[in-house]
């Protein structure tokens, strides 16, 4: 039975086992799970079976959240953003490629591409998926997954209509609030000035005064703190750490521009 090639989905699933996700994903990881021989089950069916056990009360409480965990979620939802112009480019396939070996090395993006080729051909309800991620991922947790979209999405330096519509409606099934939905979209798409998108980053009106353009940035750089999401592996904290670096690049925008210490 052939192992994973990486760490980052071999490494640990958890609740991604289980519910929409486990539907979603459960023979092809069933074939590929490594171990000694027996038939992987969940809640009492094998893998093929694996939508009978959702239970929406499963949550991060009952199993950790793993790196496994987020990258099948991750994979699940940007598929769902590549079908929303109801067709799906090499060109784009290619685009993820280059992104997930660059973002989580050649290993880990072999496995990835291999189940999200799965997952292409797979129909799931969007809103059913995005409640199982927000019931066992945290916040900090979600808004990285927000952001590991918006990247992959504008990968070929475009972004659709169809793609926006589809992030926002898995931000929303996430729970993201509006203020940080903006933040983390103007940190790929500009709009205005430089000194208009450093400030739509940290989620403040360039008429805030400078004790709210301080209390602003301390907020930020405490939300997306990598550190928030290093129970998700070092690969993901390593994508995290480009976010931290945007807040603080906008905060050094608006310094500059204020004559500001």
């Amino acid at each position: 039975m052939k192992k994973w090639a990486g760490t980052l989905i071999g490494g640990g699933l958890g609740f991604a086992l289980l519910g929409p996700l486990g539907g979603i994903i459960g023979a092809y990881v069933g074939s590929m799970m490594s171990g000694d021989g027996s038939s992987a089950r969940i809640n009492g069916h094998p893998y093929g079976n694996a939508q009978a056990g959702y239970n929406r009360n499963y949550s991060a409480h009952n199993r950790r959240a793993r790196g496994g965990d987020f990258a099948v979620a991750m994979l699940t939802l940007f598929a769902y953003v590549a079908r929303a112009d109801n067709k799906v480019k090499s060109s784009e396939v290619q685009y993820v490629k280059n992104y997930l070996v660059k973002q989580f090395g050649s290993n880990n993006a072999q496995d990835m591409m291999y189940l999200f080729k799965e997952i292409l051909n797979q129909k799931y309800n969007i809103y059913d998926v995005t409640q199982q991620v927000r019931s066992n991922l945290d916040y900090n947790s979600n808004l990285e997954m927000l952001h590991i979209l918006f990247g992959i999405a504008g990968a070929d330096n475009n972004y659709s209509r169809d793609e926006l519509k589809a992030i926002k409606e898995i931000a929303n099934g996430l729970g993201i609030n509006e203020k940080d939905y903006n933040s983390i979209r103007s940190m790929f798409i500009k709009k205005g000035s430089d000194l208009d998108q450093a400030y739509e980053i940290l989620g403040i009106s360039s008429d805030a005064d400078d004790k709210a353009v301080k209390k602003a940035y301390h907020k930020m750089a405490t939300k997306y703190h990598p550190d928030k999401v290093a129970n998700l592996g070092s690969e993901i904290k390593e994508v995290a750490e480009k976010k931290f670096k945007a807040i603080n690049k906008a905060y050094r925008k608006i310094q500059d521009a204020r004559g500001l210490k």
